[in-house]
């Protein structure tokens, strides 16, 4: 069974990420956030009205083992 850990500081707009992964930060506000992931990949994400939402993902790597992924 694995363990997990997550604990968000928050300074007005701004976000620290703190996991067992690492160390992330974010940006933004309701409508529109931009996310740097401890691995270095980047997320965009814009909420628009009636609940729709639109992301992407640059870069960064995998992890050596992803245990969701089969083989």
């Amino acid at each position: 069974m694995g363990w997990h850990y997550r604990k968000t500081l928050r300074v007005g707009p701004f976000r620290v990420n703190l996991s067992r992964h690492g160390v992330g930060h974010s940006f933004g506000n309701r409508r529109f956030q931009v996310t740097t992931t401890p691995d270095g990949r980047r997320h965009v994400s814009v909420r628009l009205p009636g609940g729709f939402h639109v992301g992407k993902t640059f870069g960064g790597h995998r992890r050596p083992y992803d245990r969701w992924r089969h083989y």
